[in-house]
């Protein structure tokens, strides 16, 4: 209870307005846009460097989470295409390769997943200096709203409010000395993610999607958003990728072929994996098993652990710690 206590009162205290927009209206006491009607270099060249100073103030100095290496996000332009899944068996998969300390934060407000993909349902404690104490299991280091409330309880928050809980996870929390830091990141390029682009020093992004069109038309978005904030795109995993039958083998590409790579050509991006759409995968999140500890020879679990080589190898070429 301290550490709901803690949490909510520092939320509702420190609730900010809504971050800068990058198209604000342009405006300060004896400056007007429509000052010179001729529209002379000058008055142009005034606007130009006033629109620069309104984006400084706009995005503010990016800090660095302590006892953290590198933050990687994990991200999908739409909802419901396996984006936690990977998240929670990559965050295990990268602990494996590695031999390091990984941590995993759940950054979707209304709908967290992490407490029941990584069997967690107890509350955080508090440390003195008032910070959340991650939960840890199969040794990665856990912090989510999740733990904070109750499994069925709807969070209904207005924006200000879920902005500062997203800052309060993200620098207000003990963790102890990672390599990498997983963030599993709300679907959407909203002010979740904008908010997460300006606050903190990210490494790169895994961007998730299924082969359907639909999905791959809101993973370009994502890519795209994370590209215009200056954050790395890692590269991309194509979860669901195709379905073995397992009575007599044959494969069959339910969600359609080869469009995440056609899209990996034109952002000219890596395929970090496929992930086969496999009813074992989805058992294991449903149960708090995930494949990569519950079943570490199968095929499911060396896509994930051939995507955390690739994650690993690109953050090490980019000179991340």
């Amino acid at each position: 209870m301290a550490a709901f206590r803690c949490f909510f009162t520092s939320v509702l205290r420190r609730a900010p307005p809504p971050p800068r927009r990058f198209h604000q209206r342009l405006s300060t006491p004896g400056f007007s846009t429509h000052a010179d009607p001729l529209g002379t270099s000058g008055a142009k060249k005034r606007l130009s460097e006033h629109q620069k100073e309104v984006m400084k103030r706009g995005l503010p100095k990016r800090s660095k989470i302590s006892n953290v290496d590198n933050v990687i996000v994990v991200a999908s332009g739409k909802g419901g295409v396996g984006k936690s899944t990977t998240a929670v068996n990559l965050a295990l998969a990268l602990a494996e390769v590695d031999n390091c300390g990984v941590g995993l934060l759940d950054m979707d407000v209304f709908g967290p997943s992490i407490p029941r993909m990584m069997n967690l349902n107890a509350s955080p404690e508090v440390d003195r200096n008032q910070k959340l104490l991650p939960l840890s299991n199969y040794g990665i280091q856990c912090m989510s709203m999740g733990f904070l409330v109750e499994e069925k309880v709807a969070v209904v928050w207005r924006g200000p409010m879920v902005m500062s809980a997203v800052q309060r996870l993200l620098l207000h929390t003990a963790w102890d000395p990672l390599k990498y830091l997983v963030l599993d990141m709300p679907p959407g390029t909203g002010d979740t993610q904008l908010s997460i682009s300006q606050l903190v020093e990210v490494a790169g992004a895994v961007i998730v999607s299924t082969p359907q069109d639909i999905a791959l038309l809101d993973a370009r978005r994502g890519a795209e958003m994370f590209r215009k904030v200056s954050i790395p795109v890692l590269g991309l995993v194509e979860n669901m990728s195709v379905f073995c039958c397992p009575n007599c083998g044959h494969q069959e590409h339910i969600f359609g072929e080869e469009g995440v790579q056609k899209m990996a050509q034109e952002l000219d991006v890596d395929i970090l994996g496929e992930v086969p759409l496999n009813s074992s995968i989805r058992q294991g999140a449903d149960c708090g098993k995930p494949v990569v500890v519950s079943q570490r020879n199968s095929p499911q679990a060396a896509s994930y652990i051939e995507i955390a080589v690739k994650v690993s190898r690109n953050i090490a070429n980019m000179g991340a710690k």
